[in-house]
């Protein structure tokens, strides 16, 4: 992150050199799963090439401010059963509140799947599905 904070890299190639000259010994591959790992990202300069940088990320504390704001404008319901939470949006913001939950990273959400207007959660068992619906009633009041 040192590297990449400090100097344009470019290329996995340029960064592999780079922590190469700095004593580390890695390979393409591991750059290339090290860099999704860390949410790298490249950005376009000024100059019109492309450099390696680190991205912007929320602090997530439970459910997030983006998250709050996008659940109270688009969703007009939801409901669980068992390990399966079913929200409904309005048309055409069901990916964007699929991806802030995907956003998260929680720990007990197996995945999301989105459509026009619906979103499917899968929890790992029933009393985390519970638990999501009561976090998004709270953002919804």
């Amino acid at each position: 992150m040192e590297i990449i904070g400090g100097t344009n890299v470019e290329t996995q190639e340029q960064l592999l050199q780079l922590l190469q000259e700095a004593g580390f010994t890695s390979t393409q591959a591991t750059i290339s799963r090290d860099i999704k790992e860390l949410r790298i990202v490249k950005e376009l300069t000024t100059f019109g090439t492309y450099r390696y940088v680190a991205a912007a990320r929320e602090a997530v504390e439970g459910l997030s401010g983006r998250l709050n704001t996008i659940f109270r404008e688009c969703v007009t319901s939801f409901d669980y059963a068992q390990n399966i939470i079913i929200i409904r949006t309005l048309p055409g913001l069901a990916n964007a509140a699929a991806s802030a939950l995907d956003a998260l990273h929680m720990q007990d959400a197996l995945g999301t799947l989105a459509g026009d207007d619906t979103v499917m959660v899968v929890m790992r068992d029933t009393n985390a599905a519970a638990s999501l619906c009561g976090e998004i009633h709270g953002m919804t009041k």
